[in-house]
């Protein structure tokens, strides 16, 4: 505190106060710094080491020497614009969406609306001449940026992994639209421009992503993509479509006629849940309860008539047990409380396997995580480890946990994988099974990869992962070996204290025989109680 200046604090909020936060506040923020609980794990995950993109390291003195590779990538970007413009129109269109582009950005930033919009362009020139061999390889022919433009950044093959690590840190991000405002410069269209910038991505993904892509996986729209990590995060955890089921009751006036109508929405993806049944059938009949038709039904007589009414009737009343306006309601007393610590408790890949589980690869997403109990399967998509991977997992959860509403999906597989991988063993069975194609050194580099990502921001429950990990673990508590040894473990050598205990009264009862055969002549006195009896 000892540097601060309430003079220049006071100026600043004046001007805030005054003119505005310089921000488009309706936006929300994508790219944000790493959470410090994520962060104290491992700090050279989340720092860029070569290649400073975007804001938040820009000036870093180790990072600052590749300013003039992507001053010579803006070079090259001007001699490809439309029109014979230069690299300042470029400049002066990104300008105007600078609000935007700040909104962006979790932190505020201080550098100026100029130096921003430089800053973006500059950034997104290299990253364009970067991404660009990717739709090379997809066969795309483009007539902007030549293939051989990086190839003194690509010599070699570490220097490449060390720049595709840097390029997918969630501090280390530009906005996408902002690739898409460059490209729309140098093509004829916007669509031309989104076409090549999807073909890049695409591409770039299938490269970096250690999960093996679909071929028919549905087309992500790059407009509604937030930047480079949120792509690849898209092409692995899916957005679920949310299918709402309308039901429409219209409620009648005492003349008959129709009063309001009230449409009630569920989640068709939910339907078989029986919290969502009953929170329908609740809303059903709180609304026709109200219709005059329904008021006068005899429900008395009709259910003494029809057994099948009275049934309805008792399961109305248990749904709505409150009378006075005072309802019970317990619909989301469930479903958003945070699974607790022994829901997450999964056998160990070895142990399953004891147990004659079966482990089978899928090729996907997180989406086809499953468990078979008919089977005995758990389903798991495949992964590939490289140099790469742990980079790519660790942002991945940090993006997910900073920006999801929702269920944290891919945290929650994390979580399965950690669960399920203890020691080498496990790594190797599922290397076996082909889930985990490995290209690191040992099959123990991977364990330590999986139960080095034990911290995250906060649980979550993922029904297709919860569902899976409910299965195995009902199967294997089932197993005869499995409950014995929580028998033993219950009982005796959790009694280990009682049974200490008796033992040292058993000691102590032979010390003191022992000294009383000391004193009194025990094989004496035995003798002689057993003539007496004879005689």
């Amino acid at each position: 505190m000892s540097n601060f200046d309430e003079s220049q604090w006071i100026d600043s909020v004046r001007g805030i106060l005054k003119n505005g936060l310089g921000i488009d506040t309706d936006l929300r923020p994508s790219i944000f710094t790493v959470p410090k609980t994520l962060m104290s794990s491992d700090p050279d995950s989340y720092t860029p080491q070569q290649l400073a993109i975007g804001p938040y390291h820009y000036w870093r003195p180790g990072l600052y020497e590749m300013e003039r590779y992507k001053l010579a990538a803006a070079i090259r970007a001007e001699t490809y614009l439309l029109g014979n413009h230069k690299f300042e129109y470029v400049v002066d269109q990104l300008e105007k969406h600078v609000l935007r582009i700040r909104a962006c950005y979790q932190k505020v930033l201080t550098i100026s609306n100029e130096a921003l919009a430089w800053m973006m362009a500059i950034d997104a020139s290299f990253l364009l001449e970067f991404l660009m061999v990717y739709p090379m390889k997809e066969g795309k022919v483009t007539t902007t940026y030549p293939s051989k433009s990086m190839s003194h950044l690509s010599g070699t093959k570490a220097a490449l992994n060390t720049i595709l690590r840097d390029l997918v840190m969630l501090e280390n991000q530009i906005p996408l639209f902002v690739l898409r405002k460059m490209l729309e410069v140098e093509y004829s269209s916007l669509e031309a421009a989104d076409e090549m910038l999807q073909a890049m991505l695409m591409g770039f993904c299938e490269e970096l992503s250690p999960f093996k892509m679909m071929k028919d996986t549905p087309v992500i729209n790059v407009s509604e993509c937030q930047h480079l990590l949120d792509y690849l995060y898209d092409t692995i955890v899916p957005n679920a479509q949310e299918t709402k089921v309308e039901i429409t009751v219209v409620v009648e006036d005492q003349s008959g006629e129709a009063k309001e109508s009230v449409t009630i929405e569920i989640d068709a993806a939910a339907a078989g849940d029986p919290t969502y049944v009953k929170k329908l059938f609740s809303l059903i009949w709180k609304y026709l309860s109200k219709v005059n038709f329904v008021k006068r039904l005899p429900w008395g007589k009709l259910s003494k008539a029809l057994p099948g009414i009275s049934l309805i009737v008792q399961m109305i009343q248990q749904m709505n047990p409150g009378k006075n306006g005072k309802e019970k309601s317990d619909d989301d007393s469930d479903m958003n409380k945070p699974p607790l610590m022994e829901e997450i408790t999964i056998p160990s890949v070895t142990e399953l396997a004891n147990s004659l589980v079966h482990f089978r690869a899928t090729t996907g997403d997180t989406s086809t995580v499953r468990f078979d109990a008919k089977k005995r399967t758990l389903h798991l998509p495949t992964i590939s480890f490289d140099v790469n991977t742990e980079v790519i997992l660790r942002n991945l959860v940090a993006y997910e946990a900073s920006y999801a509403s929702g269920p944290l999906v891919f945290t929650r597989y994390t979580e399965l994988m950690n669960g399920i991988i203890d020691s080498e063993e496990d790594v190797k069975l599922l290397r076996e099974k082909g889930i985990i194609l490995n290209r690191l050194k040992s099959d123990a580099e991977v364990a330590n990869l999986w139960n080095g990502m034990s911290k995250s921001i906060r649980l979550t429950k993922v029904p297709h992962i919860d569902k899976a990990i409910e299965g195995v673990n009902k199967y294997y508590n089932r197993q005869w070996n499995v409950k014995f040894r929580k028998n033993m473990r219950a009982y005796v050598f959790g009694s280990w204290k009682c049974l200490t205990f008796l033992a040292a009264i058993t000691l102590l009862f032979l010390t003191m025989v022992q000294s009383f055969c000391s004193v009194y002549n025990c094989r004496k006195f035995k003798f002689v109680s057993g003539s007496s009896s004879v005689g």
